[in-house]
């Protein structure tokens, strides 16, 4: 079984323009939970879903808002380094893909953010 715990940096594609997002999850056996943050309006969500061999399931429920509930399902890498697959939403739907991280963005941002120093700087 494939262990998901961590960091994720991935894009899901809706109607071919990508978001990008931050996911970090937690696995407890077959269960998924945990949080992504997407760089769009629709902000932080939830989760909560299944790992069963490669294949992999969540709901992502969005915090603010409509609360919007999005199904994902996918595979992920043998390396269990990647993953991707197709998202829906009532009569939306895309693709997507995750790539494991070490680096924790959110904070990374907070610290920025906290410094004053502009982002073009940080580069």
């Amino acid at each position: 079984m494939a262990d998901l715990s961590g960091n994720w940096l991935g894009t899901y594609w809706q109607e071919d323009i990508p978001t990008r997002f931050e996911l970090s999850l937690i696995q407890g056996g077959n269960t998924l939970s945990g949080n992504i943050l997407d760089d769009s309006d629709l902000g932080e969500a939830s989760l909560v879903g299944e790992v069963i061999g490669r294949n992999i399931n969540f709901t992502k429920q969005y915090l603010i808002g409509h609360r919007h509930c999005v199904q994902y399902t996918g595979t992920v890498s043998e390396d269990k380094n990647f993953m991707q697959g197709h998202w829906r939403i009532s009569w939306l739907y895309g693709t997507w893909e995750a790539y494991r991280s070490d680096d924790n963005l959110t904070l990374d941002l907070k610290n920025i953010l906290s410094k004053k120093v502009p982002v073009s700087a940080v580069k």
